[in-house]
């Protein structure tokens, strides 16, 4: 790769961003720019330390939600515009391993069509005295439901494309303009990174999981399930269902309709309770 940008969005959670550009610093391999896409948050990134190079790209909100998807295609759009062959999403929340943007950028060069995924590990509160960044790998462990293969292994899954998520995923900008980018329907949260990875799979692209591309979630406090996210996941999950005749995060929405918030029958999905909906950032995704 010529050029390598890490490309994070992010509204608030400014000392988890502090801690990522820290995770970077420490990266075997330089990346050429980190982009930070601010989503409705004009001081986010102020003050910033000087490696990795960053820049700090805004968009508002639309209406009430936070423009996910948009944000994501603001930010590629911005790397590429950079010279940026090769695009790492990472979520504001994820703190990449030292091996993680080496592992990206080998696995783009022997599986450079399709999505690269590394695994997620969850750390738990950090104690008084933060994290300790030398230490991360000692405290954390992958996510149970997605695929973590030993650092160096790639896995190549062409059937499991709803198991692909957002929070730490790598690709060419050669693919990534192929493919079009997240889909703007979406907007809030929830629904837009299994549409991409269809749309993926419609092109007849991989999901290939890169066991060295490890990215340490930090913890912070989450509902389960995301009621704040209520509107969005509806509105969300219905596009989805028009677009390819299934439904997206079943988990969740099994979850509100035994809580009374929706009516959900064959083709048909409302919400029946909107008290239980309140504005709230992204928060990190548990559904499958």
């Amino acid at each position: 790769m010529t050029g390598t940008a890490v490309i994070t969005i992010a509204h608030g959670r400014h000392d988890h961003l502090a801690l990522q550009r820290a995770g970077l610093r420490a990266s075997t391999r330089p990346v050429t720019t980190h982009v930070v896409v601010a989503m409705d948050d004009p001081d986010l990134g102020a003050g910033a330390s000087s490696a990795p190079p960053v820049q700090v790209v805004h968009v508002g909100r639309a209406g009430a939600a936070l423009p996910l998807a948009l944000a994501r295609n603001t930010g590629a759009a911005a790397a590429i515009a950079g010279g940026a062959d090769l695009l790492i999403f990472l979520d504001v929340d994820c703190v990449p391993a030292p091996g993680l943007v080496a592992a990206y950028e080998a696995a783009a060069g022997a599986a450079g069509r399709d999505l690269l995924c590394g695994p997620v590990a969850y750390l738990p509160p950090p104690g008084p005295t933060g994290y300790d960044l030398g230490h991360l790998d000692q405290l954390a462990e992958p996510h149970p439901d997605r695929p973590a293969p030993a650092p160096g292994e790639l896995v190549r899954d062409d059937e499991h494309h709803h198991l692909f998520w957002s929070l730490s995923f790598a690709i060419t900008a050669a693919q990534w303009q192929a493919l079009g980018g997240f889909h703007e329907g979406y907007v809030g949260y929830g629904g837009e990174d299994t549409d991409f990875a269809f749309v993926a799979r419609a092109a007849g692209r991989a999901i290939v999981w890169v066991g060295g591309a490890r990215a340490f979630h930090q913890h912070h406090r989450v509902s389960s399930p995301p009621v704040e996210h209520l509107e969005d996941i509806v509105q969300n999950a219905t596009l989805f269902h028009q677009r390819w005749g299934v439904w997206p995060m079943i988990g969740w929405l099994t979850e509100f309709e035994q809580l009374g918030l929706i009516h959900w029958s064959g083709d048909v999905l409302d919400v029946t309770d909107r008290s239980a909906s309140t504005e709230g950032s992204p928060s990190c995704r548990h559904r499958v």
